[in-house]
């Protein structure tokens, strides 16, 4: 375990501020940040799950602030997004289903990108994203997002070398614009090593209820790591700004996982300086209406007594 120093934002932001990354040398067992033995006892497992419980009411309080100045303020646009990728079998479902769980879904909107259709390959690549963005005051989560169409197509080869790599430059440009308009972005790459996503990927195949998670074109994809590993680090360098920092989760051990990204997210909040909006009416005004006013024709309905009740 690593002792806590400093907040996870400053712990877990792409090293270098995105001058160059090496994957390699981020071990996906570790968890920085995590408090010490002293901390956390004997079993850290069952101490970040009890922490991410209570983030997650922070979350959930964070997330109505935000969803009430939405509400008095629609223009401001603000919202949150967060950006899970990951090598596949690294985690995004769980962490969606632990961390963003723990909010109220009525502010929430959870957005999975696949291959893209007919009709979406018809636009530019960054239209079916602007399309899936979240509303105002709510929460956005993107399961694999518009790196996708940055990763995939250069190791499988599908686009030309200078289409993929002018998408750097056009998704830069497409996040300041997201920040502009009171988005406000968590990037976060979900680090798995060779070996646990084999691992993974084997307890599908062994859990009749996982079989539906499992797909063959996995183990292709498998065979491309060292290529995929590559693609990835040079989107977490060219891709980290001041407005959309990338951030990389070591992500083998599972309850360190959720527990970084929930406290990821709580320090994000918290960076907003989210409040509860002033009311725009006269509170005492409000309060003598309600106490005053009667429909007409009203006849209060006396409390039954408990004679001849059934």
């Amino acid at each position: 375990m690593s002792g806590s120093r400093g907040s996870l934002r400053e712990l877990l932001r792409v090293p270098g501020g995105g001058a160059g990354v090496d994957l390699a040398a981020i071990d996906p067992r570790t968890t920085p940040g995590l408090p010490s033995v002293g901390v956390v006892g004997a079993a850290p497992k069952s101490w970040a799950r009890s922490q991410v419980a209570a983030i997650g009411t922070e979350l959930g309080r964070q997330q109505e602030m935000l969803f009430a100045s939405a509400k008095v303020e629609p223009a401001a646009g603000r919202r949150v997004l967060l950006v899970l990728q990951a090598m596949d079998a690294g985690g995004k479902d769980g962490t969606i289903r632990r961390v963003a769980g723990t909010m109220n879904p009525l502010g929430l909107q959870i957005r999975s990108f696949v291959r893209p259709t007919e009709e979406e390959r018809a636009h530019p690549f960054l239209w079916r994203i602007r399309r899936a963005l979240p509303p105002p005051g709510y929460v956005g989560v993107f399961n694999r997002s518009h790196y996708e169409d940055v990763l995939v197509p250069r190791v499988e080869s599908l686009v030309p070398e200078q289409v993929w790599r002018a998408r750097y430059g056009e998704i830069n440009e497409f996040e300041e614009e997201l920040a502009e308009a009171g988005v406000t972005l968590l990037k976060v790459f979900l680090h798995i090593s060779y070996e646990e996503q084999l691992d993974r990927l084997l307890r599908r195949l062994a859990d009749p209820h996982k079989h539906w998670k499992y797909e063959p074109a996995d183990v292709d994809t498998r065979a491309r790591w060292v290529d995929y590993q590559a693609a990835y680090a040079e989107v977490l360098a060219r891709c980290d700004t001041a407005l959309a920092p990338w951030f990389v989760v070591p992500a083998n051990r599972k309850w360190y996982r959720d527990w970084a990204v929930a406290n990821l997210l709580r320090e994000t909040f918290e960076g907003l300086g989210l409040t509860y909006p002033e009311p725009t009416f006269d509170l005492d005004l409000e309060r003598r209406r309600l106490l005053d006013r009667q429909p007409d024709r009203y006849v209060p309905v006396s409390a039954p007594s408990s004679q001849g009740e059934q």
